[in-house]
């Protein structure tokens, strides 16, 4: 099939291939290796790693193993592959000790590069780095016999695996992860010398080891545990259902249900963005994955290139909104709050769709400013024809939300289903489609080959998908397995310390009582350290350090906060960040696809997504928008159940979104006045929380919603009739769209 809006399926010009190796080049740097060796012996172990780990992650989701065992096999993967995948530096941009070494000793003759080739040291780093990682599994019973009294063995190896493990960090995440460990990890040390606020006992060298690489409190600890438990599987599932071709069934039907309509590119690439996002996790693959077709697409109708790239940045950074995966936050977050999964995904389920539906409704106005006309029906896909040609790739998705919300089975069974599910569709799709053409055509496949020869060839290379697909989700997984396990250092120094009531006392003094204070620092904070930082470690270091932070303050302000609406509200702030200048990488991506500057490409992808910015605050105070009817004297949440409450909380939400996104747009039905926008300010904040003005008025909050709905339409209605674009009866005038 023809690439949706390219006419007989032409291919993009030079520059814009140009453009999506610079994404794929981003991309590879941060999830998956830029090392491709040039000799087959390192090629090849590095394949055999990947499938080796995907192996023995379905095996013990089939026959479980003990906890930490499990969780040290799978960090002794993890982080001999980043030695493996990440060279030690960018040699565009090398290292001061690289640039000064080169001066002392030249070299007669130029090396291979980093990227071509595994230098001795990285394959000895490696070696080292997951024995001392198995070191757990080797003297497993020894360790539980002495649990905290390490041996001076113990110690040594410690030392030298959390050393190698922040070098890992920093091959694979950057400097900000390995920075922060280092500084907690002194913190630990360092702790009588500190100023009062922070001061502590201090802690010797032995306990912090037994601490963090000796117990499940730090780097084998929850984080790490649901990265080998759940994790892993998900983004495996994610993997082979793009090997599979999901992924481009996904566009096609987008763009064939949405290119007619007046900036329908763009609506296509939010709707595509949005259902890759819900298996991906990921908003740097999800923008490359998806921006290659639809922003080359954005721009040919009329949208202007940052503009393209902030589209598809805005909606697949969102991606991570969206249940099941939600980057891998869905289940850290269950495991630390200590409640089922599925009652993450249904507190995340209202905003992550309002979000989306928001951000659909930002593009049309968009395409309504600037005039953005449809792509012709001619040059688009049939959507009928294109939706029942890849129905089967809905069939695991499918298999998977049964299993985890009809039947209620856990998350790793749920996923292992739906991966033997998607499996058996990509053995057969591929012989079906063979026979199924020589049935239709009446002669064999093509000259000089039989039908039963194609069968085998079409067989054999849904085996080499499915092989593929196990490749890509454990390079997928190389820098979550290390972000989870150097995370699991923060969050062991936090235990230990007892560093969260120290936090809570330093944030109250900055506030200095002020709640709203508080969560703009919060935000700040959690958006600055996303910068730098993976989601899902993002998310791990705020949720240790924050979220008790806004639950207790919360609580000495007279307001509840339910501990998973905290949770969320650090999460969503932390995945702003991709888009996020200066170091926004999803943007980074985007703008090298789009040919457009990044800055601006990130500027303007936050200008979009503004609307999700506000959630967290919104969610925080009206916890309807999580299904949340309050909090019970233990602790435990009260679920709103009524269906038609529910129906009224999704609609009020969406609909004080769209004035929300009307008002930053400067567009309803026409260019909104300075007095309009402040209008429109004013009734979202009614639609978001009606108890400012219903409690002290005495009136029913949905009444006053009601009003505020009605003031929307009479809005709506007065700019279009200023317009000319309706008229009353009885009246003549010009009439329009």
């Amino acid at each position: 099939m023809a690439e949706p809006g390219r006419k007989n399926g032409a291919s993009p010009g030079p520059e814009a291939k140009s453009g999506e190796a610079a994404a794929e080049e981003i991309l590879e740097q941060v999830e998956s290796g830029p090392r491709s060796p040039d000799l087959p012996v390192a090629r090849i172990a590095i394949l055999l790693l990947c499938i080796a780990w995907s192996g023995y992650q379905l095996y013990i989701a089939y026959q479980p193993v003990n906890a930490t065992i499990a969780r040290a096999w799978h960090l002794a993967f993890a982080i001999l592959l980043v030695y493996l995948a990440y060279p030690a530096y960018n040699e565009a941009r090398p290292p001061f000790w690289v640039k000064l070494t080169r001066r002392i000793i030249p070299r007669a003759h130029p090396r291979r590069s980093l990227r071509r080739r595994i230098p001795p040291l990285d394959l000895a780093l490696g070696a080292i780095a997951a024995a001392t990682v198995l070191y757990i599994w080797w003297d497993y019973e020894g360790i539980i016999m002495r649990q905290g009294m390490p041996s001076t063995a113990d110690v040594w190896v410690g030392v030298v695996m959390i050393m190698l493990l922040l070098e890992a960090a920093r091959r694979a995440l950057g400097l900000a992860l390995p920075i922060l460990g280092m500084i907690f990890l002194a913190y630990s040390f360092l702790g009588p010398y500190m100023p009062e606020f922070l001061r502590h006992r201090g802690i010797p060298l032995d306990y912090v080891i037994a601490d963090q690489y000796l117990s499940t409190t730090g780097i084998f600890g929850v984080p790490l545990g649901v990265s080998t438990d759940f994790v892993f599987l998900f983004v495996l599932f994610g993997a082979l259902l793009d090997r599979a071709g999901a992924g481009k069934y996904f566009i096609d039907v987008a763009f064939a249900g949405l290119g007619w309509m007046r900036g329908g590119p763009a609506k296509a690439a939010v709707v595509a963005s949005g259902l890759t996002g819900m298996v991906s996790g990921s908003s740097i693959a999800n923008t490359v994955t998806t921006g290659t077709f639809t922003i080359p697409l954005m721009k040919k109708v009329g949208l202007p290139a940052y503009k393209a790239a902030a589209v598809e940045v805005a909606a697949s950074t969102n991606g991570q909104l969206m249940p099941p995966i939600m980057g891998a936050a869905a289940f850290i977050m269950a495991e630390i709050i200590g409640i089922p999964y599925l009652d993450v995904v249904r507190a995340a389920l209202i905003p992550a769709l309002v979000s989306y539906i928001a951000l659909f409704y930002v593009v049309h106005l968009e395409a309504r400013k600037l005039d953005i006309k449809p792509i012709p029906r001619s040059e688009l896909p049939r959507l009928l024809k294109t939706f029942l040609g890849g129905l089967h790739y809905l069939l695991p998705i499918i298999v998977l939300v049964v299993y985890l919300v009809v039947l209620r089975r856990s998350a790793i069974t749920s996923a292992l289903f739906a991966i033997e599910a998607l499996a058996v569709i990509i053995v057969v799709q591929r012989p079906i489609i063979v026979w199924l053409a020589w049935w239709r055509a009446g002669h064999e496949p093509a000259p000089g080959q039989t039908l039963g020869l194609a069968l085998r060839i079409a067989f054999v290379d849904g085996i080499k998908d499915i092989f593929l697909g196990l490749i890509g989700g454990a390079r997928n997984m190389i820098a979550v397995g290390v972000a989870t396990a150097s995370a699991g250092i923060i969050v062991g120094v936090v235990t230990s310390t007892g560093l969260v009531g120290r936090f809570v006392t330093l944030i109250d003094t900055i506030s200095m009582g002020n709640i709203y204070l508080m969560l703009i620092l919060t935000a700040i904070t959690s958006m600055i350290l996303g910068m730098g930082l993976p989601t899902t470690a993002n998310y791990i270091v705020m949720a240790t350090l924050t979220a008790p932070v806004i639950v207790a303050l919360g609580s000495d302000a007279g307001l509840i906060f339910p501990i998973i609406a905290a949770h969320l509200f650090v999460f969503y702030f932390g995945i702003l960040a991709d888009d996020t200048p200066p170091v926004g990488l999803a943007a980074y991506a985007a703008a090298a696809i789009a040919r457009s500057d990044p800055i601006r490409t990130g500027v303007q992808g936050f200008t979009y997504d503004l609307r999700t910015a506000i959630l967290p605050f919104i969610f925080l105070f009206n916890t309807d928008l999580l299904m949340i009817d309050g909090v019970a004297a233990g602790g435990a949440i009260v679920w709103i159940d009524n269906p038609l409450r529910l129906i009224w909380i999704f609609v009020v939400t969406l609909l004080a979104m769209f004035a929300f996104a009307a008002a930053i747009q400067g567009f309803f039905a026409e260019r909104c006045s300075i007095i309009e926008r402040l209008i429109l300010l004013g009734l979202c904040i009614l639609l978001f929380r009606p108890t400012i003005a219903a409690e002290p008025l005495d009136i029913p909050r949905e009444a006053l919603q009601a009003v505020a709905l009605g003031g929307c339409a009479l809005l709506y209605t007065q700019q279009r009739l200023r317009a000319g674009s309706w008229r009353l009866p009885g009246r003549s005038g010009p009439t329009g769209k």
